[in-house]
């Protein structure tokens, strides 16, 4: 499938922008929470962010289908290849919670393939996002940077996030090879924002979480120069039958 990929993710922009002001004014107002059968949490912000984005999503890619953390649309479709994944708000706890790391996320998979990603952290006031090699930004008061540009540099105390402050014995063991001097835990797709804009050198995890967690970081981490393997190395493809994620190695550009 040709597409536009450049015009798709710029006339997609105001719009992660407006999702962000929506997604403040709704818990300025005050959140409805509930409890999923998964036992996450699920507020009315979440579910009117992924209407609003998902509309416009669809307008502008009309062919093709979107999976959504909140929707049961498409989630059956085991033969998908060109599609989009969508998490309206990844990082609910912290946005029910008024903290700052939550983001609105779309990842556009053509050929089981991130190939361009948009993640909004509106209360960072931080917006991101890529298409193609080369072409990964972050907009932040009103400047646009081009994350691909900044060269890459060797450093010796490498950084890295997780999502707990127990560190497992498989991934300590991982930052013993590669030498990890530091850890800092951080949720949401934030992580693969701040590693592809040098903040931090890589993240580590096991399997979980889902497709739609990952895949607009996994295509502006990779179009900032940046990699995502399992931990054998192996690429990491979309439209898996579960929809799971296998264990997740990001490294930046200066770990390569």
């Amino acid at each position: 499938m040709k597409l536009n990929l450049k015009e798709i993710v710029e006339n997609l922009i105001d719009n992660f922008l407006e999702a962000g002001d929506l997604a403040i004014q709704l818990r300025e107002k005050g959140l409805v929470k509930k409890i999923k059968s998964d036992n996450t949490p699920v507020s009315n912000g979440d579910l009117e962010v992924n209407k609003f984005i998902s509309k416009k999503i669809s307008e502008i890619t009309p062919n093709l289908p979107i999976i959504s953390e909140e929707t049961s649309e498409n989630k059956d479709n085991l033969n998908l290849k060109d599609f989009w994944l969508v998490d309206p708000i990844d990082g609910t706890y912290d946005y029910i919670n008024n903290l700052e790391e939550f983001t609105i996320n779309a990842g556009l998979i053509i050929n089981n393939k991130p190939v361009a990603g948009l993640i909004n952290a509106p209360a960072k006031k931080r917006m991101f996002y890529s298409y193609e090699k080369g072409n990964a930004f972050e907009l932040s008061n009103g400047k646009k940077t081009n994350l691909s540009n900044s060269p890459a540099k060797k450093t010796e105390n490498l950084k890295f996030i997780s999502y707990s402050t127990k560190i497992k014995p498989e991934i300590q063991k991982i930052y013993d090879d590669l030498g990890v001097k530091e850890n800092t835990r951080m949720k949401s797709s934030l992580k693969f924002c701040v590693v592809a804009a040098g903040e931090y050198d890589g993240y580590v995890a096991e399997p979980r979480a889902y497709e739609w967690d990952i895949a607009a970081g996994h295509a502006i981490l990779e179009h900032s120069g940046g990699t995502v393997t399992d931990f054998e190395g192996n690429e990491i493809l979309y439209g898996k039958k579960d929809l799971k994620n296998p264990s997740i190695i990001l490294k930046n550009k200066n770990i390569l």
